[in-house]
């Protein structure tokens, strides 16, 4: 049974082509790419398959509720999924052209939960966004 299947069940969720595929594209994605739901439908279309906008949203929604994705709201109403880590990683977004790059700093995390602590608070859970302009020839969309 291939990996996909087999988490799809884990989290409670009936193995269809569309979560199978969707699923597929997020889990051959390269480290540190994020997709929206327009960027996974392009994808579908482009390899021939037959799935509606509104189906890929209905499915990433369903993955965030069964934990199997992460959705990062940025600003600007741009929102992008990732497979759900155990890792704590922080990202970069472009303010142009809307491009996300992620990067994991031990000190920083460790300044994070120093700070939390000095007010009072034990972290549990915590993201960072940066915003900014890519330095190496923006794509402006």
């Amino acid at each position: 049974m291939a990996i996909e299947n087999q988490e799809l069940r884990k989290a409670g969720l009936k193995v269809t082509l569309p979560r199978v595929k969707i699923y597929q594209i997020l889990e051959q994605a390269d480290a540190g790419e994020h997709f929206s739901a327009e960027d996974i439908y392009k994808l579908l279309m482009n390899s021939g398959e037959d799935v509606g906008l509104a189906t890929v949203y209905r499915v990433l929604t369903q993955f965030e509720a069964a934990g199997l994705v992460s959705r990062h709201h940025f600003e600007g109403g741009h929102s992008v999924f990732e497979l759900a880590r155990d890792d704590q990683h922080d990202h970069v977004v472009c303010v142009k052209c809307g491009k996300v790059a992620e990067f994991s700093d031990a000190e920083l995390t460790r300044r994070q939960h120093e700070i939390a602590e000095s007010l009072g608070f034990t972290v549990t859970d915590r993201t960072l966004y940066l915003y900014g302009v890519c330095t190496a020839g923006c794509e402006d969309k």
